[in-house]
């Protein structure tokens, strides 16, 4: 069985443009052309590939797929490099990140990189604890996650550690609480967080008052606005120290009990291609990191 890259293209752009009809616009095809590639890849491969939902969704056999086109793009590009055939195409980049790793120290590691080779990152957005989960579905070629368990097929390298501290702005903390915080004031006070997928204040509540119930919360899908909400003493919160020293040195935020800390343990999940992209992406991720993070 002979596999065409061109339809698994076809899927791929489907899967990312997320209608048939914008799918047809990025392949320069019309939509029944699109459609007609995905039966054919449907047919040659015995599999259904796509369920026609809202939002569309792989199967485990579309996923695969995707996985394969994938690495066979990182491999063709590669081969056309070392035979000295500059390909005019850039190479899709895709990668699952944590919020706070993006916003603090990504574009950092990567500026080398992105400067020097022709990629187009397509960042996927996640909780720590849940980026893996899109390396299992082939959605991403690299992740960086909390988890340390490799993936088959992948490598695995610990980057370091992400320290997280409580924060309050000075006038919530002294409104709010007593001198030694209880469990019952953070319940009663505004918890903020990223998403529902956002389980720190839920850790930090676990560690430090034995409970999992953070009481009620803000939801606030932006590191930015989410520090400027504990600024302007909205509630309470979980933030990386690389991001919150500056405001907790100038004092418009301070630790609500000092030194109650979350170490969350970084990993950088990356498949187990020997492409020189994969290489100097994984060198210069982990360069950085471990300037930036606790070891």
């Amino acid at each position: 069985m002979k596999v065409n890259l061109s339809l698994l293209e076809t899927l791929a752009a489907i899967v990312e443009e997320q209608t048939f009809e914008a799918a047809a616009d990025k392949l320069c095809l019309t939509q029944s052309a699109v459609s007609q590639r995905l039966r054919q890849l449907e047919s040659t491969l015995g599999q259904t590939l796509l369920v026609r939902s809202t939002p569309l969704a792989l199967t485990d056999a579309g996923h695969s797929a995707l996985r394969y086109f994938q690495q066979a793009k990182l491999l063709q590009n590669e081969f056309l490099d070392s035979i000295n055939q500059t390909t005019t195409e850039y190479t899709q980049l895709h990668l699952g990140v944590n919020a706070d790793s993006l916003a603090t120290w990504l574009f950092d590691a990567l500026e080398t990189l992105l400067a020097k080779e022709k990629v187009l990152l397509h960042i996927k957005v996640d909780d720590q604890d849940k980026t893996r989960e899109l390396m299992t579905t082939g959605e991403v070629i690299g992740c960086i996650s909390s988890d340390e368990v490799p993936i088959k097929g992948c490598n695995c390298f610990y980057l370091g550690t992400m320290k997280y501290r409580c924060l309050v702005s000075p006038g919530f903390k002294k409104l709010n609480f007593s001198k030694t915080p209880t469990r019952e004031e953070l319940q009663n006070t505004p918890a903020i967080q990223f998403n529902h997928k956002d389980d720190l204040q839920k850790h930090y509540m676990e560690r430090y008052f034995s409970t999992s119930d953070i009481g009620i919360k803000h939801r606030i899908p932006s590191t930015e606005s989410y520090l400027d909400l504990i600024k302007r003493g909205y509630g309470w919160g979980m933030a990386p120290d690389i991001q919150s020293q500056p405001l907790l040195n100038e004092g418009s935020v301070e630790e609500l009990i000092p030194n109650q800390t979350l170490e969350i343990p970084l990993y950088w999940h990356i498949w187990n291609l020997k492409t020189q992209l994969n290489q100097q992406l994984t060198d210069h991720i982990r360069n950085y990191a471990s300037k930036v993070l606790d070891a």
